[in-house]
């Protein structure tokens, strides 16, 4: 199965890694690959995660790692990653409007 990111995953990613730098530019690279990692993963297991409650209709599951969330959705042979966010951030408006 293959995992394809999003522009705006891609994204989220790049902001993320330009937070995490302005107080430590080393862990600021670890952290993103780690995130990069996980969503790799997926491909291993993708029904692993539970569809994010409430907004079961749209088909995207959620995974977290570390304090980020990454949303996704399974197809036939691919794994989408839709976003990944920072789990305090209110994604409803951002994923589902």
């Amino acid at each position: 199965m293959i995992v394809q990111l999003s522009a705006e995953a891609e994204g989220d990613l790049e902001r993320i890694g330009d937070y995490i730098a302005k107080d430590n530019p080393r862990r600021a690279l670890t952290f993103v690959r780690e995130l990069r990692e996980k969503c790799m993963d997926l491909a291993l297991t993708p029904e692993a995660f539970p569809l994010v409650s409430r907004y079961e209709r749209h088909g995207i599951r959620r995974c977290v790692h570390g304090p980020y969330l990454i949303f996704y959705r399974v197809a036939a042979d691919r794994v989408l990653i839709v976003q990944v966010l920072h789990g305090a951030m209110d994604y409803a408006p951002l994923l589902f409007a």
